[in-house]
């Protein structure tokens, strides 16, 4: 049975967004009992996204079409040093704000993740980037890969909070191009840590229900539907700190047009060093 609700009337458990033209509705699904009894006592909100706009550049009524709802609460989640589940481009990622330290303990706590592997940032615009990396590139090639799935090594700047891959001065950054989760990096106004939604060594997630196991855990799950790309690659890795050179950490699933950009375009050199 599905029912219509006003926004006011938000239950706990799995909603869905709806947009009808110009107006919005929640709605709310009943789904698998044992699931929906434990996300209701721990507490979980399950949001799901529907009708995404096309990709491309985000105009300030972008958040109308994720859903104001949806968008708010998870930006409060974050805010209050929650852990989330959202979609991106590429596969499922679980999210918390970079500058939060207790929050990023929690995410190597749901993942089961070794300390000494290192989580991604993400924001929302090319000049973010500058706040939190030290940029060797040009910004034409940053712009040429991000929006994208695409994450960049950089060397990480004195405004990222040491606590985040304290072992290493270097840091990777996504702009993924997904509108909801740039909207997300724009409300936040300050990078999202990031990794992909799963246990540690398990596979990565390209639906919600293949991390239902990780729903009690967190305070927001954003239901984006099935991920378009279903290899499950996940971003194409690049090292980018060294003037010149760059040096592929993961193929990725855009390996081949990130390495033609990078030589062909920009003429840099493949470092093979290590």
């Amino acid at each position: 049975m599905v029912t219509e609700l006003n926004r006011g009337e938000l239950p706990a458990g799995v909603c869905e967004f709806h947009q009808h033209g110009r107006s919005q509705t929640l709605v709310c699904v009943q789904r698998a009992v044992g699931v929906r009894a434990a996300c209701e006592e721990m507490k979980t909100t399950v949001l799901r996204l529907l009708q995404q706009p096309p990709a491309g550049p985000l105009s300030p009524s972008a958040g109308k079409h994720d859903g104001l709802h949806i968008l708010n609460s998870t930006v409060k989640a974050l805010k209050d040093g929650q852990v989330v589940a959202v979609p991106t481009d590429t596969i499922y990622g679980l999210a918390c704000l970079a500058q939060n330290s207790e929050a990023i303990k929690r995410v190597y706590n749901i993942k089961g993740r070794n300390g000494n592997k290192p989580l991604a940032i993400c924001v929302g615009e090319i000049q973010d980037i500058y706040k939190y990396c030290k940029v060797v590139v040009k910004e034409e090639l940053l712009e040429d890969l991000l929006p994208g799935p695409v994450t960049l090594v950089l060397e990480r700047s004195e405004t990222l909070n040491a606590d985040l891959n304290p072992f290493t001065k270097l840091v990777g950054v996504r702009i993924p191009d997904h509108p909801f989760m740039r909207r997300l990096c724009q409300v936040c106004d300050e990078p999202l840590a990031l990794t992909s939604a799963n246990v540690s060594t398990q596979a990565s997630t390209v639906a919600v229900h293949e991390f239902e196991d990780l729903w009690p855990s967190l305070s927001v799950v954003v239901d984006g539907g099935p991920i378009g790309d279903q290899s499950r690659l996940g971003s194409t890795v690049v090292d980018l700190s060294v003037p010149g050179r760059y040096q592929i950490i993961r193929s990725g699933c855009a390996f081949s047009a990130t390495v033609a950009a990078l030589e062909k375009k920009y003429g840099l050199l493949e470092d093979s060093s290590s």
